[in-house]
Formats: C-alpha cells, sequence, structure tokens
C-alpha cells in the first residue's frame, strides 16, 4: 500500500468511526425496525424483513446467554492497548448476529476496547477495503489502535470452525443451500460463541 493509500484508508476509518453507534444503540436500531417491519440496508424485501426479525430474538437470546470464562475475563482484564472496535453489519445479517453480541461481551470487560457498528450498506467505501475473497461479507470487525489509527487486525464474517465448515461444503457442493444454512445455525447454538471467544482471544495475543 502506498502512502497516499495508507491515508486514504485512514480518512475512511475516521469517518465510519465518526458514524459509529453503541452496541446498545444498535440494539435499539434492530428492535424499532421489528416494530416497523422494516430491516437496516438498500434493500428492504419481505424475506430479509423476516430475517432482522429473527435476529432480533437471537441477539435478545445471546445477550443472556453468553458465558465468558474467568480465565478469559482475567485475560482480557490486562490487555492494556487502547483499541475501537469498529463492525461492518447489517440487521438481517444471521452472521452478525450470532457474533456481535459477542464481540460486545468481551469489550464489556475492559475500558481499554470501545466498539462502534456501522451498517454496510451506508460505509461500501469502507466496506471495499475490507473485503473477504472479493466478497462485501459481514459481519466485518477492524481492530484499530486509537493513538496511531492503524489497523492491527480483522475479524469476520464467521469465527474460524464455522469459515471451515462453509469451506468444506462449498468445496463438495459448490454453494451454501437451505439446509446447510440450518445446520450452520445450529453450529452456533451449540456452540454457544466459545469458537468466537478463542479466536479473539489469539488475535489480542492473550
Amino acid at each position: 500500500m502506498t502512502t497516499l493509500e495508507h491515508i486514504a484508508v485512514k480518512d475512511i476509518l475516521s469517518e465510519s468511526l465518526h458514524k459509529g453507534i453503541s452496541y446498545q444503540d444498535y440494539r435499539t436500531l434492530v428492535r424499532d425496525l421489528v416494530e416497523q417491519g422494516s430491516t437496516t440496508g438498500n434493500d428492504k424485501t419481505e424475506a430479509l424483513v423476516n430475517y432482522t426479525m429473527l435476529n432480533d430474538r437471537r441477539m435478545k437470546r445471546w445477550d443472556k446467554t453468553i458465558k465468558i470464562s474467568e480465565a478469559i475475563k482475567d485475560k482480557v482484564s490486562r490487555f492494556n492497548r487502547n483499541v475501537t472496535w469498529l463492525v461492518i453489519t447489517e440487521s438481517w445479517c444471521g452472521d452478525a448476529a450470532h457474533v456481535i453480541p459477542v464481540l460486545n461481551k468481551i469489550a464489556e470487560l475492559t475500558d481499554n476496547i470501545n466498539l462502534k457498528l456501522v451498517l454496510r450498506d451506508d460505509n461500501e467505501a469502507l466496506m471495499d477495503q475490507f473485503l473477504t475473497n472479493g466478497g462485501r461479507a459481514i459481519a466485518k470487525l477492524i481492530m484499530i489502535d486509537n493513538t496511531t489509527g492503524d489497523v492491527l487486525n480483522t475479524f469476520g464474517p464467521r469465527p474460524s470452525e464455522a469459515t471451515q465448515l462453509v469451506n468444506d461444503y462449498k468445496a463438495k457442493h459448490g454453494t451454501l443451500t437451505p439446509e446447510f444454512k440450518e445446520d450452520l445455525q445450529g453450529w452456533y447454538n451449540k456452540n454457544k460463541g466459545q469458537n468466537i471467544i478463542d479466536d479473539i482471544m489469539t488475535l489480542l495475543d492473550l
């Protein structure tokens, strides 16, 4: 990346951070959309509206049930780098509904992590800097050093075990079927966020 490209990315990040909202405000936004029979994003299809409704219930459940071990809590309490976690999401995204509540639980453990969320379709310039295999896959977490503005790492759209399941299925079948997507939701429910926690601890070097 050239110096000019690096500056451009920092400008995009700065603008997106300014627009970012807290997890609590995001949850309020999603609840309000459910009441209105709507969804985030450019497409307001019935299917995406229904996914938003489903994801509101998922996040509500995860907010209450995610468990973080005392060992992990102790590790995060010793994290001493001041960072912002900027997450690109949309209310209709199933992976995001499972991932973001876990990220929030981790961020709540320390004042050194500030969690902010932005919507993909409202931040295309940002999304296009953090593609996954050329696609605008979400949820996408960007870890930013608050002192330098540098990107330290990224995570997403899925935790490592779910990513492997998806890659293996695509290699064998070419595309993800509705049946596989149901199985993936089952995996998330069974794993209870622990693979996400493990992945994040690795990225934080904890």
